[in-house]
Order: structure tokens, then C-alpha cells, then sequence
């Protein structure tokens, strides 16, 4: 069973920092990218970034550009987004995904449970 499990979610002030990990199970990176998106009371999902663990290209949404990193640690089957510079639109649920399609539109599967972000003001 392919499993994600995210964690490292939890409130920050504004301008603060979180470092979300997404830990992959009963499968590995080789197959597909893995993202993260967000999403928040009463909006749309939104993708905001994914990583190629094979050969370590990475997306980012404009809305996060400069202020998120995505990386991963093939060896723990692990991936990470650093989230610097929080503001509070930041504040959603966010989820780590295997991405089949990203860019102007995102598609993703079998995410995991999330994990919540709250930036306060």
C-alpha cells in the first residue's frame, strides 16, 4: 500500500518558518513526482510545488517562489518544504501528493492526511 504521511505543520507568527515533512511508504520516488499543495477553508486547491527525487528538477507556484524550497532525502524516502517569510494567506491544510500533472494545471493522488499551518498577523 502506497502511503504519505505529513507532518511539522503548527502556528508561526508572520515572517516566521516551518519545515513540513511528507514520509513515503511502501513505495519509492522512482515513479512519480511528489508536491505539496494547500488548501484552505472555502478555497480551491492550490499546488504549490514538486520535486523529480530522481533527478532533482523542482516546480514552484508563483505564490510561493522565493520563499518555499522543496527538497527530498531519497535515502529516508522523505520530502521536505522549508517555508520561509509565512504570511497569513499561508495559513491552510497542506498535503504532500504524488503530482501527475503540474504547471498551469496540477493533478495529484493519493495524498495524505495534511497537516495544518496557521501564520497569525
Amino acid at each position: 500500500e502506497r502511503n504519505l504521511v505529513e507532518s511539522g505543520g503548527g502556528l508561526v507568527q508572520t515572517g516566521g518558518s516551518l519545515r513540513l515533512s511528507c514520509v513515503a511508504s511502501g513505495f519509492t520516488f522512482d515513479d512519480y513526482a511528489i508536491g505539496w499543495f494547500r488548501q484552505a477553508p472555502g478555497k480551491e486547491r492550490e499546488g504549490l510545488a514538486c520535486i523529480s527525487a530522481v533527478i532533482g528538477s523542482t516546480y514552484y507556484a508563483n505564490s510561493v517562489k522565493g520563499r518555499f524550497t522543496i527538497s527530498s532525502d531519497n535515502a529516508k524516502n522523505t520530502v521536505y518544504l522549508q517555508m520561509n517569510s509565512l504570511k497569513p494567506e499561508d495559513t491552510a491544510v497542506y498535503y504532500c501528493a504524488e503530482v501527475l500533472e503540474y504547471g498551469s494545471s496540477w493533478t495529484f493522488r493519493n495524498w495524505g492526511q495534511g497537516t495544518q499551518v496557521t501564520v497569525s498577523s
